[in-house]
């Protein structure tokens, strides 16, 4: 796979069956990159793990009826030395500057999965469009 350029573009329904699929392909990507330098297996880890926290995230906000434009969008464009995750919803949203950092000493759901994003990945922002949300996740490969 030549890691110059990769577009990988995914649209799933609002189910969490689909976790592990999107988990794998974070995975797979980082097992295949041609330049990459650093450590494989933390850079598989860390895009399953961000990838998938993203998606619960934009799984559990979207909204809850049977309209067909509940579904979730992936898209994972590598180019040049930078990996960039956008995560589209049609949500209601929310301000990422105000989620909370998650309470380690009684770990629960608010705040774990965008802690983990921000951890491992170098920019994490949240816009809102026109009918829609993006989750833009960024980070520069060595």
């Amino acid at each position: 796979m030549n890691s110059s350029f990769i577009q990988v573009d995914v649209v799933i329904p609002t189910h969490t069956k689909y976790l592990d699929l999107i988990g794998s392909i974070g995975e797979r990507i980082a097992k295949e990159l041609d330049n990459f330098t650093g450590d494989r297996e933390a850079l598989a880890y860390q895009l399953n793990l961000v990838l998938t926290e993203a998606t619960v995230n934009a799984i559990k906000h979207a909204c809850c009826d049977d309209d067909p434009k509940n579904c979730v969008r992936i898209t994972i464009h590598i180019q040049e030395n930078e990996l960039n995750i956008k995560v589209y919803d049609h949500g209601q949203g929310f301000d990422l500057e105000t989620v909370p950092l998650p309470d380690f000493e009684h770990p629960g759901e608010s705040g774990m999965g965008i802690f983990l994003i921000r951890s491992y990945m170098d920019s994490v922002t949240y816009t809102r469009q026109s009918d829609y949300n993006v989750l833009e996740i960024i980070k520069t490969l060595q």
